[in-house]
């Protein structure tokens, strides 16, 4: 019997991020700091954090910051050593946390579809994991060891998904379900930024999937979906009329920090959990709530 090959992770990173402008002009925004780390880092250590050491992050002509971040830095290293900053030190020796990277770089970001299939050459023989890099998802147990346990028992491909408003359901995947209990689903169908009379439900497809290698062939034919771009979403219905699909209710805290109001959430929510921080909140609490009194 064939051992299965290890596990690897994709990340896709070659979008423009055009939610965050003008922050994201010249800046990746995978890279917007939220405290003092950069949000991909959050990301490549859930993945770490949940038993994948090689990780594949699709990036862009104008993303090389993102390997910067993750290269050793011996000029800043040495500084660091010399002045007796250990901590800081500590704190870049090894920011990748023993993951092996690749990178391959996407031409034009034609959707999160296309991004994905620029791995097919690293992951086709073997399922694989895919987080997105402006999604920070807070657990105890990090959000893919959940969906690993789900793939190691049925064998099938398996995401997250959340409820949403009802207002919010054309911005996500939507799924047709058939409720399986505590919180895992097969999936019926699943369609691209429905309209909410069109939405079959409101739980929303987001940023944390693992596939078996089936996938790829299929989103190798994915036309160009909704906004001209070839859609994950697209392949994913296509794989549930083959084999079993699986969705699981997440459990977590989720960011979109590819938004301002998801950076700040997250930025906010992080601080919080930060007892050095404290001081630096709760003034500011206090002198905001006197403005606030003042102004009304």
């Amino acid at each position: 019997m064939t051992t299965p090959k290890p596990m690897r992770a994709v990340i896709p990173a070659g979008g423009f991020g055009t939610r965050m402008l003008p922050a994201t002009k010249s800046m990746p925004k995978e890279m917007m700091p939220v405290l003092d780390k950069p949000a991909i880092q959050y990301v490549l250590d859930e993945a770490v954090a949940s038993g994948i050491d090689e990780v594949v992050i699709i990036t862009g002509r104008h993303k090389k910051a993102i390997e910067d971040h993750f290269d050793s830095s011996p000029e800043l290293e040495g500084f660091l050593r010399d002045t007796g900053r250990t901590k800081a030190l500590k704190l870049i020796e090894d920011v990748a946390g023993g993951a092996r990277l690749f990178y391959i770089r996407q031409d034009w970001p034609k959707g999160l579809g296309h991004a994905v299939l620029q791995a097919a050459p690293l992951v086709e023989d073997r399922s694989f994991a895919v987080l997105l890099g402006d999604d920070i998802i807070l657990d105890a147990r990090p959000t893919i060891a959940q969906l690993r346990d789900v793939h190691e028992e049925t064998k099938g491909s398996v995401f997250c998904v959340q409820n949403v408003e009802a207002s919010e359901v054309s911005r996500y995947g939507i799924v047709e379900t058939e409720p399986m209990g505590k919180g895992l689903h097969r999936v019926i169908d699943i369609i691209e930024k429905p309209s909410p009379e069109e939405a079959p439900s409101r739980l929303a497809a987001i940023g944390r999937y693992i596939f078996t290698p089936r996938l790829l062939p299929l989103l190798a034919r994915t036309k160009p979906g909704v906004g001209g771009e070839i859609q994950l979403t697209d392949a994913m219905r296509a794989l549930a009329r083959k084999e079993e699909v699986y969705c699981q209710e997440f459990k977590g805290r989720r960011f979109d920090v590819g938004s301002v109001e998801g950076w700040l959430e997250a930025t906010l929510h992080l601080a919080a959990k930060r007892k050095d921080l404290h001081g630096v909140l709760d003034s500011f609490l206090k002198d905001h709530g006197k403005a606030h009194r003042k102004s009304n």
